[in-house]
């Protein structure tokens, strides 16, 4: 079971922190050059809607799994110190995207329905702010993920 629990919880943290990194790193310059100022809020609500499943599916699966990992291993108190920085990261991240989700999203998705156009693109703006701390904890959770019990 410890090398299927390590397989989904590599996997769910590829699917959040890659599908961040795509859309901060390629996704979003494309954007500002290609979508008319107007129509990036409508999309942006839409791009979130379909990869705030997978991020949903992805928090449930890191949670599962890593407790599951850290108890095969005999608890908290018997895991290094890298396990416990990926612990409190992750669950910042799980915070900070939680944040996301409830405030500046759901007003995102507040402002697309009524056609506030200058309220939509505040809040897309709000998002990337978050997403781009999310990213960098995430990246530096995957550091610590693979190098971390070799320091």
């Amino acid at each position: 079971m410890t090398g299927l629990s390590l397989s989904l919880h590599a996997l769910a943290a590829v699917i959040w922190v890659g599908g961040m990194f795509f859309a901060y790193m390629a996704m979003r310059p494309a954007v500002v050059r290609v979508v008319d100022p107007s129509q990036r809020p409508l999309l942006w609500c839409h791009a979130l809607s379909l990869f705030f499943r997978w991020v949903w599916a992805a928090v449930g699966i890191l949670l599962v799994t890593g407790y599951g990992l850290i108890h095969a291993y005999g608890g908290m108190g018997s895991v290094n110190w890298h396990i416990h920085m990926m612990h409190g990261l992750g669950l910042l991240m799980m915070l900070l995207f939680l944040h996301i989700f409830f405030a500046p999203y759901k007003r995102l998705k507040q402002a697309v329905d009524s056609g506030d156009i200058e309220e939509g693109k505040r809040r897309v703006g709000q998002i990337r702010k978050f997403v781009a701390i999310n990213l960098v904890i995430g990246l530096i959770v995957v550091v610590i993920a693979t190098g971390g019990r070799y320091w």
